[in-house]
């Protein structure tokens, strides 16, 4: 049996709220699961204490069995101490889009002129 640690979500509509949980990964994301490890709550502060709060001893049972986190759940156990970090690469992301790569190279041409203009001897 594949095991995985993953969120599975509850809460209303734009209000998220979610368990941390050990399931087989053939379950559904809100399906039946075998442990419930911990919560995960997006809305509160980046720096409050309730935001993610893990059972890390069965986290790390479940680690010891074969359990893959999931990318969220590996950032949270990277951020815990319990996984060691990876190298993560999104060649996209930092990347401007299109448009705003053609109005980068325009205001690059009009410094390069307005430079050549100021620097040009002018005639007296």
């Amino acid at each position: 049996m594949a095991m995985k640690i993953r969120l599975a979500r509850g809460g209303s509509k734009k209000r998220p709220h979610y368990s941390v949980v050990a399931a087989d990964s053939r379950m559904p994301r809100d399906g039946r699961f075998i442990e419930k490890l911990g919560t995960y709550n997006p809305l509160l502060a980046k720096d409050s204490e309730d935001r993610v709060k893990l059972n890390m001893e069965r986290v790390q049972y479940w680690l010891d069995q074969g359990a893959q986190p999931t990318d969220r759940v590996s950032r949270f156990l990277e951020t815990a101490g319990v996984l060691d970090k990876k190298e993560r690469a999104n060649l996209k992301k930092g990347t401007p889009g299109k448009a705003a790569q053609e109005r980068a190279a325009a205001k690059a041409e009009k410094e390069a002129e307005a430079a050549a203009a100021a620097e040009a001897p002018t005639e007296e």
